[in-house]
């Protein structure tokens, strides 16, 4: 049996360039991987099949449309042989968050296919199979910082230190889609604040505070259209900049999950304890970045 970490995918910033003819929306963002992950397993078996268990099992829906089979049938057009397998999710993260969950599953399964078969990640045919599951696929198939662009197909490694940070859902789906239609931009429109945006340099060196600065000097370009379509967000922010230590307060990709970045683990820990006492309800975990 070969197995996996799915890591969340978390958006330091997202910066939207403008929207394209053909519908997708040209992207700029600073994207780091959580330390905590889904778990996805492969076994032999003569079928491709996928169970799931864990937590938030419930959350997955119908197998037939979940993105671990759908990234194994997307590598097996493109190999001499279609893949088999058995696949056993364990399911941690909750779906339709903004931490990028189904994809960074789709992802796992990839790589297990790569190393069952031999392959290197970075195989032109694991890379194809991986755009075509989804625009978030190929970032998580790397799991480590980076900076993606385009509608997610452009990835540029970054030297980023790893960032002590608090993960806070508040248990409402954000539908991406709702989002985007929120923001309103028209085919071939640009997005009106994207000339002060995109210009970041990013460090070359891991100094934290140097990031910290860069990173603050981004924004989320979806986190108001979001707190239209789920106001609970506000409330979810608010309470992570109210804990003493956090640095900066930010949605992640489409909403609804939010992160809040801390000096030091032991005080991520502290908020996170602090609120999970004030919101019981909410998925909440004191992570790390990287």
């Amino acid at each position: 049996m070969l197995t996996e970490r799915a890591r969340a995918k978390v958006n330091l910033t997202l910066h939207v360039r403008g929207k394209r003819a053909d519908g997708y929306h040209d992207l700029a963002s600073l994207v780091a991987f959580a330390d905590c992950a889904d778990g996805l397993s492969l076994a032999p078996a003569q079928q491709l099949t996928l169970t799931v268990s864990g937590p938030r099992a419930s959350e997955c829906g119908s197998l037939d449309d979940n993105l671990v089979l759908k990234a194994a049938r997307a590598l097996g057009a493109r190999l001499p042989k279609s893949p088999t397998g058995a696949f056993e999710l364990d399911k941690h993260l909750p779906a339709a968050a903004g931490i990028g969950g189904g994809s960074a599953d789709a992802a796992a399964a990839l790589r297990l296919l790569a190393r069952a078969d031999g392959l290197g990640t970075d195989d032109p045919r694991i890379v194809e199979a991986a755009r075509a599951t989804g625009a978030d696929v190929p970032v998580c198939l790397r799991s480590s910082a980076c900076v993606m662009s385009g509608v997610g197909e452009k990835l540029t490694a970054v030297n980023m230190p790893r960032l002590p940070c608090v993960l806070i859902n508040p248990g409402v789906p954000v539908a991406t889609k709702d989002v985007f239609a929120t923001l309103g931009l028209k085919p071939g429109e640009a997005f009106g604040a994207d000339s002060e945006a995109v210009s970041i340099a990013w460090p070359e060196t891991a100094s934290t505070d140097t990031w910290l600065r860069a990173i603050k000097s981004g924004r989320n370009d979806l986190e108001p259209p979001a707190l239209r379509v789920q106001p609970a967000i506000a409330e979810v922010l608010a309470s992570l900049r109210a804990e003493a230590g956090c640095q900066l307060a930010r949605m992640s990709g489409s909403g609804a999950t939010c992160f809040g970045l801390f000096g030091d683990d032991t005080a991520a820990a502290v908020a996170a304890r602090q609120l999970k006492a004030d919101h019981p309800r909410w998925w909440i975990v004191a992570s790390g970045l990287s």
